[in-house]
């Protein structure tokens, strides 16, 4: 059901080494780059952008907004929570049981915006 989601930065070196590093634990890379839009997926799935916002006015976080990752293994959760931590996010929930069937960890990426990295059993 979901295309692509963006986030917004106000740094995109920042912001686009940041989710290199992450992504490519994940075995993702870049499927399009434009001058102020960078988007990481693999064709026919979901993708995650980010984007210096087209209005030109500084790029904020949205408030109860949330981009959940599916991370396919409680492992892949762990592993890349450790990896966000090391490239400088914030813990926002670290991995761990949330219910009988959801396990889950919680960030903020480097220009505030929350993730989550999750897995269903």
């Amino acid at each position: 059901m979901i295309g692509y989601v963006c986030v917004g930065t106000n740094d995109m070196a920042r912001a686009t080494g940041f989710y290199d590093a992450l992504f490519g634990e994940m075995g993702v890379k870049r499927m399009m780059e434009f001058d102020g839009f960078v988007i990481w997926g693999k064709p026919g799935a979901a993708a995650l952008a980010v984007v210096k916002p087209f209005d030109g006015n500084a790029a904020t976080v949205g408030n109860g907004v949330m981009v959940a990752l599916s991370a396919g293994s409680k492992d892949n959760v762990d592993k890349l929570y450790a990896k966000a931590m090391e490239l400088g996010a914030t813990d926002e929930g670290k991995p761990g049981p949330r219910g009988d069937t959801f396990y889950a960890a919680y960030f903020r990426d480097l220009d505030g915006n929350k993730l989550n990295l999750f897995v269903m059993s």
